[in-house]
């Protein structure tokens, strides 16, 4: 759905100069549904299934379109800064509410209370959290793209059209966005890898590794602390070395990280491997947000990004087909599944590299001028 829409509503946000209306309305949708969660009864499970695919389309298109902000947030050489400390305050974040719901559930069992009666409530803390975090961006964040070529007032369907237009202009005009669009290639290639890991890696831990829950647990946590040292570190890095380097740094500890999960004979060594994919994770996610942020036209941002969010989404259904067709064809080899995604890291490091970075801003510098 994200992977659908993503394009439209980027160029439709764009196009209305409206990027936080949106936003609003994909967090509202994330955190309505995510909170009916909780109110679903043991069996309702197409119910739930509905709720949950409502509550990730959601946060999908949240993702992107707070993302367009960032060229409105920070001068060009400055936004590696900017995005490696919003990421890394979204895994901090991430810790606090994992250590809050792990609090009253531990509490709740002592109270006497089954799992069905306190895991629902969760689901409830994680909503209220989410619009809690988000209310301020609601209230001082500035609108400062204005609408193109259409009013106010103007009605949803010319919107539409609008939107459509600049969607069939973009693709017209690839050339001219060169290294923006090869990076989003680039991008496709190594989220198919991360989108994997991150997926599988509980699955993993548990089949291969013979992990605990509690154990598995403990090691989310883990990989929450690394991902947010690592957006910070070498994101604060990625505005004195450049963007490629710095992102082409992030993929080779993805393939270190994997292949020493490959081999790791003992939870320890495994331990270890979490530890340098949270970090390469954090540090991933952070560089390539700022470098679409650089890459595109200020007056396209929500547009760019909305390509960059279908980029994403799309590996996430690529990447762990590819792992389950590999697993499968292995009778159930779930570390020789694993190494494949080493493949996916080298080429997206192959593709990154023939990014230029300077000629890319250059060229979305230019395109704001013509505009």
């Amino acid at each position: 759905m994200v992977v659908v829409t993503a394009p439209l509503v980027g160029a439709l946000a764009d196009a209305i100069g409206k990027k936080k209306v949106l936003l609003f309305i994909a967090t509202a949708i994330c955190v309505l549904t995510t909170a009916g969660l909780a109110f679903i009864q043991p069996g309702g499970v197409i119910m739930a299934m509905v709720l949950f695919i409502l509550s990730g389309f959601g946060f999908g298109t949240s993702e992107y379109l707070i993302a367009a902000f960032l060229p409105e947030l920070a001068p060009k050489d400055r936004m590696g800064k900017v995005s490696s400390l919003g990421w890394t305050l979204g895994y901090i974040g991430g810790l606090v509410i994992l250590g809050l719901c792990l609090a009253y559930v531990s509490w709740a069992q002592k109270q006497g209370q089954a799992s069905t009666q306190s895991v629902p409530v969760t689901l409830l803390f994680v909503a209220a959290i989410f619009a809690a975090a988000s209310t301020p961006t609601f209230i001082w964040l500035k609108e400062r793209a204005q609408a193109q070529a259409l009013t106010i007032d103007a009605s949803l369907p010319a919107a539409l059209f609008k939107a459509f237009g600049r969607i069939q202009a973009t693709l017209k005009t690839t050339g001219r966005y060169r290294d923006l669009l090869t990076f989003l290639i680039a991008l496709f290639c190594f989220s198919c890898g991360t989108t994997t890991v991150v997926a599988l890696a509980a699955v993993y831990a548990s089949a291969v590794m013979h992990f605990a829950t509690s154990e598995t647990i403990a090691m989310v946590m883990l990989v929450q602390v690394s991902a947010a040292a690592g957006a910070f570190g070498l994101g604060s890095l990625q505005d004195k070395i450049g963007s490629i380097p710095t992102l082409s740094m992030a993929l080779i500890l993805w393939v270190v990280a994997v292949a020493v999960a490959y081999f790791a004979p003992d939870k320890l060594v495994f331990w270890i491997a979490a530890t340098l994919m949270g970090a390469a994770m954090g540090a991933t996610g952070s560089a390539a947000r700022a470098l679409v942020g650089q890459l595109a036209p200020r007056g396209q941002a929500a547009e760019f990004f909305g390509l960059w969010g279908l980029t994403v989404k799309l590996s996430a259904v690529v990447g762990p087909m590819t792992y389950g067709a590999i697993t499968r064809m292995t009778g159930g080899n779930y570390r020789t599944a694993l190494l494949s995604t080493i493949g996916f890291f080298i080429l997206g490091l192959i593709v990154t590299l023939r990014v230029n970075q300077e000629r890319g801003v250059k060229q979305a510098s230019l395109a704001v001028d013509a505009a």
